[in-house]
Parts: C-alpha cells; sequence; structure tokens
C-alpha cells in the first residue's frame, strides 16, 4: 500500500541525493552530504525554507534611488544599459535562471511549476510586466494557492496573454475563464455529455466569464496589490456585468451577487474564487499535479486513494497552503520508494531530467564560475543564461523557456502518456548529448568563432584538485567510486562500475598508471594525459541512461 507515513531514520546519501535532486535546481556534494545526516521529515523542512533572492531584480539596483519594479532600471556606474525591450526581456528571463541556480532549496522548482499551471509567456506584455508576473509566482510559490490563482486574475501579463483584457460586459470573452476552469484550479475531469465535464459545464464557464468582465491591464504599474506590494491590472465597473451570476449543479446552483462598484467587484471575485476552491475537486486536482511534479507521472487507483486524497484533505484542512502538502509529500516513504517490498525502485530514477535540470544542476555540481551581474550585467544576464543557456542549451533541447507552445504549457510535464519522455525523443536527444562536450570546452560546436561560446566552463582537472570533492584523487578506483555516488540515482552493479572505470577510465591500463599521471600533473602542471582519461569519464556518464534519469 502506497504510504504518505514519514520515513524514519537518516536519509543516508543515496536517499538524499534523490530528494535533492528532485526538489532543487541546486545540487551539490555539500547539501547532499548535509541531507543526508537529517531524518526526512528534517530533510524536507531544511529545503522548504526560502531564501533570500540573489537580487531582487534583473538589472543592478542602486541603494540609494527607489526601487526599480516602480520607477525604472538601474545600472551600475558607468555601464549603458541596453535600449531594445527584447534585450531586457532576456535579462529578466536571465534573471530567474540566476535565482533557479543558487536556490537551495524547493522555492523555485515551485516557481516553475507555478509557471507550468499558470502560464504567460515572456512576450506576451512589456517586460516590466513579466517581471512582474515572476515575482508574483514567486511570492505565491510557497504560499497559499487560492491566493495566488485570485491574484492571478489582476496580472498585468495574464489580462493580456489570455485576453480578459478584452472581457467586457457588451462583448465578453470567455478564454480566461475557460482556462481557469480547466488548466489553473479544478480541471475538466472527463467529458459526461456535449458541454458537460465532470467538474463544470459549458454554462458555468459563460457564467465564470461574466465574473471576470472589467478587469483591465495598468501598464503605468503604478497600482500596487496591497499584500504583495507587486503592480496589478484595474478593475472598471461601466465594463462589467452586474448581474448576478448563477452556477450549474456542479457547483450546487451557486449564485455569485453581481458587483454594482469598482470595489465590489473585487469582492464578487472572491466570492467566485471561493466556490471554486469549495469544490473537492481542486484540491484533488492541484496535488496530482504536485506528485507528477516531484514523484511520478504515472497515478494508480493506489496512488489516488492512499496518496492523493489524504494530500488532498491536507490542502482543504491547511486553508490552501501548499508547504504543509509538499511537506507530507517529500517526506514519505512512498517519495523514497520505501512502502513496498520491490527491490526495484519504482520512483528513484523514475523520471527523466528535463534539459533544464540538466544544466544547473550540473553547473552547481561543478561550481562553474559565474560573473557578476553587478560588475557586467551583459555578460551576466545575456551572455550566459540568455545566449548560454536558454537559446544554445535548453532550446534546442526541447524547452523554450517562457515561451512555451500554447496555454497548457511544455509537454514534458503535462502531456499524456509520455510526460518526460518527451524530453528524450528523436527532436532532443541530440542536443542533450551535446552537452556534456559543451559544458568541458564552453563552445556550442567546434570551431573558432565567438558566436559558439556558451560563456561558461568546466576545467575538470584544477577542479578534481581543488575541489575537495574526492577522498583521494591519486586512486582511480575511489575517484569513479566517489563521482558516480553522486551523479546516478542508483548505485549500478559491478559490471556497469566497472566499465566506466576499466573501459572508460583506465582505457584498461593498469591502475597504477593513472597515479602516476596524477603525481606527473601535481608535481609539474601538465595535465595532458590526466584531462584525457577525466573527460572521457564525464562524457560516459552524463551520456549514460542512468544519468538521464533522476
Amino acid at each position: 500500500m502506497a504510504s504518505l507515513t514519514p520515513l524514519s531514520g537518516a536519509l543516508g546519501q543515496r536517499r538524499a541525493a534523490h530528494l535533492l535532486r528532485r526538489a532543487s535546481f541546486r545540487f551539490t556534494k555539500a547539501k547532499v552530504d548535509e541531507l543526508a545526516g537529517m531524518t526526512a521529515s528534517q530533510a524536507a523542512a531544511n529545503l522548504l525554507i526560502s531564501p533570500p533572492l540573489q537580487m531582487d531584480q534583473p538589472v543592478y539596483d542602486n541603494p540609494n534611488s527607489d526601487p526599480v519594479e516602480n520607477t525604472t532600471w538601474l545600472i551600475p556606474s558607468g555601464l549603458t544599459l541596453p535600449s531594445d525591450n527584447n534585450t531586457l526581456r532576456r535579462y529578466v528571463m536571465a534573471w530567474w535562471v540566476n535565482e533557479a541556480l543558487h536556490d537551495p532549496g524547493v522555492t523555485q522548482k515551485m516557481v516553475l511549476f507555478m509557471h507550468q499551471h499558470l502560464i504567460v509567456t515572456a512576450n506576451a506584455s512589456g517586460n516590466a510586466q513579466f517581471f512582474d508576473y515572476l515575482r508574483l509566482l514567486h511570492w505565491g510559490a510557497m504560499g497559499n494557492f487560492k491566493k495566488l490563482a485570485t491574484k492571478m486574475v489582476t496580472d498585468n501579463s495574464m489580462l493580456v496573454y489570455l485576453n480578459n483584457q478584452q472581457n467586457t460586459a457588451s462583448n465578453p470573452n470567455e478564454n480566461f475563464a475557460r482556462e481557469f476552469f480547466e488548466l489553473f484550479t479544478i480541471g475538466k475531469g472527463p467529458q459526461i455529455a456535449p458541454d458537460d465535464y465532470t467538474n463544470y459545464t459549458e454554462y458555468d464557464i459563460e457564467q465564470a466569464a461574466r465574473v471576470f468582465t472589467g478587469f483591465r491591464t495598468r501598464n503605468q504599474r503604478d497600482m500596487l496589490d496591497p499584500e504583495t506590494n507587486i503592480p496589478r491590472g484595474n478593475v472598471v465597473i461601466n465594463q462589467h456585468d452586474k448581474g448576478n451570476k448563477v452556477f450549474s449543479d456542479k457547483f450546487n446552483g451557486t449564485v455569485i451577487t453581481g458587483a454594482q462598484t469598482g470595489n465590489a467587484m473585487w469582492t464578487e471575485l472572491d466570492a467566485f474564487v471561493t466556490m471554486v476552491f469549495n469544490q473537492e475537486a481542486t484540491a484533488r486536482t492541484f496535488c496530482r499535479r504536485l506528485y507528477r511534479w516531484f514523484v511520478s507521472r504515472k497515478i494508480t487507483a493506489e496512488i489516488e486513494n492512499d496518496i492523493i486524497t489524504p494530500l488532498a484533505t491536507t490542502f482543504r484542512i491547511s486553508n490552501y497552503e501548499i508547504k504543509p502538502v509538499l511537506k507530507q509529500l517529500l517526506q514519505s516513504q512512498h517519495f523514497f520508494d520505501a512502502d513496498d517490498s520491490d527491490n526495484a525502485d519504482e520512483i528513484i530514477g523514475g523520471l527523466i531530467k528535463s534539459p533544464l535540470e540538466i544544466s544547473l544542476q550540473m553547473l552547481s555540481f561543478f561550481n562553474i564560475p559565474i560573473p557578476s551581474p553587478t560588475a557586467d550585467p551583459t555578460q551576466h544576464y545575456q551572455r550566459l543564461y540568455s545566449t548560454g543557456i536558454i537559446q544554445r542549451v535548453l532550446l534546442p533541447a526541447g524547452l523554450p523557456l517562457f515561451y512555451p507552445n500554447d496555454v497548457a504549457g511544455y509537454p514534458g510535464y503535462y502531456q499524456e502518456p509520455e510526460y518526460s519522455r518527451q524530453w528524450f525523443n528523436s527532436s532532443t536527444i541530440i542536443a542533450r548529448y551535446k552537452f556534456p562536450r559543451q559544458l568541458t570546452t564552453g563552445r556550442m560546436s567546434y570551431g573558432t568563432s565567438p558566436n559558439a561560446l556558451l560563456y561558461f566552463r568546466l576545467d575538470i582537472v584544477p577542479w578534481v584538485k581543488n575541489s575537495g570533492f574526492f577522498s583521494d584523487p591519486l586512486d582511480p578506483y575511489a575517484l569513479v567510486q566517489d563521482i558516480l555516488n553522486y551523479l546516478l540515482p542508483e548505485q549500478i552493479d559491478n559490471d556497469r562500475f566497472n566499465y566506466f572505470y576499466l573501459d572508460v577510465f583506465l582505457d584498461n591500463l593498469p591502475p597504477a598508471d593513472w597515479t602516476y599521471e596524477w603525481q606527473h600533473y601535481l608535481d609539474t602542471g601538465d595535465d595532458t594525459e590526466v584531462r584525457i582519461p577525466l573527460e572521457k569519464l564525464l562524457n560516459a556518464i552524463m551520456y549514460s541512461p542512468e544519468f538521464q534519469t533522476f
């Protein structure tokens, strides 16, 4: 029976690594070792702590000036801010990737989760409005989902992206109302009859659209939400449908009184959201999505009964606070695949990594140097993250970050039945297999063109020497064992180990040859003979099917 009972005892290295891979984009040996000595409950609580942001905004803020989010972009003295909006938008996108790289816990993983389910594209509105959208996701990612769903109604980017800016009493637009039901909150459920789904009807969409009439963008960004202090849209009462909204028996025939004033529109909106969240299906839908995000894409009847149902109960009892549900899931026996007698793990190593997990977890694992955003924003935001990571690594590998093809988001996260297998198919596999070479050369492709630069590079020999990762770099067996223990989700058998150790790393030469060559490098500084086997080993590990999963 699948169980949410907390796992007992210290996690140990393997389970701690599993938790960190699933819960965070930042994967380091130090964090794995820290979590390994904790219980599952302690480790989950540790990862649920939201750290301060590296930077509150994409471009350096002069501490003696007003904050950029409400006035203007600011930059370090002597540097020039790019003048075009496309470049500034890439700064905003890159700012989030930098935050994801440096977050030691689950917060930024949850920001991407919320982005996937409350989708907006980066170019839906202005770059400042997209920044506000990301800040709103960050505000709500570890907070109250009901509040976040409510505030998303008046997010300036969302109002444009799903056409609610055009929704008026005389000319209703149902686009946002449809997605609010289907994708954001309650979910359709199986279709029962024409225009009739398990959880709502087409008639309910019409009524919801009436609730959403009259909410408008405020591009001046001078109207702040009193709780988040983030710019939001406005209400226009003369464009609002003032009549009562009567919902179907799916919502027990609820009648929501139509607002007659601008202030009353907020009351009407809260009444509508409360009606939706009072339905048990809303909590279940959220918990299924959370389960697929962190645990497994497959939800059986057993998982529905033993995992989803009690998680949904926790969600409702806690008034839709996210942390209690996350903690219950991430500390459970089921999350660590410790609730059955099957020796073959179905969860650890059971998902395929997205290209974002691969790139950010490897940048953090190898502690790749990152240029300072305050010294040179162009190098930091545009070249490293926007050009190097987003355009040249993620996009060819099937993740057009912040530019999904449609409102459903990225296929690897939602498209049945493949789900994460979408990250590893005929159109994405080549880009995935280029990444190890890109990591060690710092180049997109061979040649000397500056356009091939990725603006990050792993210099593996000094990393092995200076990182303190290895118990004894002179011992080839210990060296290979150390790195495999952290980079692969499962402990491999002897034959598989010998492939990496004897065939790849030693090239079937005596172990003493490595010891001699490493000592020679230490004595002379000449890394020619040790670089080749180290890079071969890293390539073989990152090419392996085991590494592709987590």
